[in-house]
């Protein structure tokens, strides 16, 4: 072999040794396994679904750098789904069992009531268990009183919640002078009373000319035909509708709308996919406006090479709708792991110490930041407000779900603007 073979494989073999040791090693530690309760089937599967390829997504990409750091070997994030069909009862149901297998993590966003129901549970489990305390991560259950009067140690919030939304919302309905009638119109439980109190509170401060000229809440995932709420609000006059209506509830909302002929704008809190711009079609250009922590035509590289690498991941048009906070939360959370592992070999979860490092994350992600506010355990982020539009139009790069629509922002609110004074008086362990 000559001496420029010999070199040249030198070279190749230090590059390999270099890339090898570089590459992150595949986490061999015990799973940490987290315990999403949701409603994975009935009228709200598709919701449920959306949530679990986002977590599961979050938890790859967790794993792909190797894991969480821990005594004796890296270990790797697992996703445990537990169905509670939507429902209180069947949500706290699962929380036990996920206790019994030792599951220490669990994460849940849809309802509102839902969660309500969980923190109680838990608030009565820790108390009484201590050996045994449990954390809940909410993604998306954005009842107000749940970080204010109802917040616990055991439970952190990385969703806005429906006030900071409604806020971000009258930004631009402040700024349209031609509006003058609106309609409120939400689901009969405690998040939709919330959006509406706040959306009346709001108007009389801000907007005190708009016309309120209905203000109705419908029974939750029960109803089949919206026909009629659509007729009444076409009958109204209303100039606009408002609602915090979410899955089958808005896309149904949305379709009765559009075939009795009204149209109106829509200010809504889930307008941006799970059917909802399908739904309106070319009606919905221009007319439905929605809030959210990101979109996926943000302005900026980072954001649209985050939402490639998601379409990459989940190539389906039907798999569409990422969601930064959910990608955000399962980073705070490895945060905190690594932060709170013990110093020697235990496998066990220390809630406590995962909780205090959980109130202090700070994390940023496709150009964007947040921090968990340790205050009252309410993620202060960044909020957009978007209009529907023709996909390839100025500003909308991107579709939603191959519908053929997407978002255009109108309105970016820093973590600082959208932030809201809290009244949580919290009872720490």
């Amino acid at each position: 072999m000559n001496k420029m073979m010999k070199a040249a494989l030198a070279v190749l073999g230090f590059v390999a040794l270099t890339a090898a040791a570089q590459t992150p090693k595949s986490p061999t530690g015990e799973p940490i396994r987290l315990a999403m309760i949701e409603g994975l089937s009935g009228p709200f599967a598709n919701t449920g679904e959306a949530v679990f390829r986002n977590l599961v997504w979050a938890t790859e990409r967790v794993n792909a750098r190797g894991g969480v750091p821990w005594p004796g070997g890296a270990r790797p994030l697992v996703i445990e789904r537990m169905d509670s069909k939507g429902q209180t009862e069947e949500a706290i149901t699962a929380l036990r069992s996920a206790i019994d297998r030792d599951v220490r993590i669990v994460l849940q966003g849809n309802s509102s009531a839902v969660a309500a129901g969980l923190i109680d549970t838990i608030n009565k489990h820790n108390e009484r268990d201590p050996e045994r305390q449990v954390l809940f991560l909410n993604y998306s259950a954005v009842e107000p009183s749940l970080t204010n009067e109802k917040c616990s140690f055991w439970h952190f919030r990385f969703d806005a919640h429906a006030d900071m939304r409604m806020n971000a919302l009258m930004g631009v309905i402040r700024e349209d002078q031609a509006l003058k009638s609106v309609y409120l119109i939400g689901q009969d439980y405690s998040f939709g009373h919330a959006v509406l109190a706040e959306a009346r509170r709001q108007f009389a401060a801000q907007r005190p000319d708009i016309r309120i000229v209905g203000d109705e809440l419908h029974p939750m995932a029960r109803v089949k035909d919206f026909l009629p709420y659509a007729t009444k609000i076409k009958a109204s006059g209303a100039q606009a509708v408002l609602t915090g209506n979410w899955g089958n509830d808005l896309t149904l909302l949305i379709k009765a709308a559009r075939e009795v002929g009204f149209e109106g704008r829509f200010y809504t809190f889930y307008g941006n996919a799970l059917g909802a711009p399908a739904a309106m079609g070319d009606a919905g250009i221009g007319q439905v406006v929605a809030v959210a922590e990101w979109f996926p035509n943000v302005p900026g590289s980072a954001a649209q090479a985050f939402y490639k690498e998601f379409r990459q991941r989940f190539p389906n048009p039907a798999d569409d709708y990422v969601h930064w906070r959910m990608q955000i939360m399962i980073e705070a959370l490895a945060q905190a792991l690594a932060r709170s592992a013990p110093k020697s070999g235990s496998t066990a979860l220390n809630a406590q110490a995962i909780g205090r490092a959980l109130a202090q994350a700070e994390v940023s992600m496709a150009g964007q930041s947040a921090r968990m506010r340790g205050g009252d355990h309410q993620l202060q982020q960044p909020l957009v407000v978007a209009v529907m539009d023709r996909k390839g139009a100025p500003g909308v790069p991107f579709d939603v779900e191959g519908s053929g629509y997407g978002f255009r922002v109108i309105r970016q609110l820093s973590a600082a603007q959208a932030e809201m004074p809290h009244r949580c008086a919290m009872r720490r362990p």
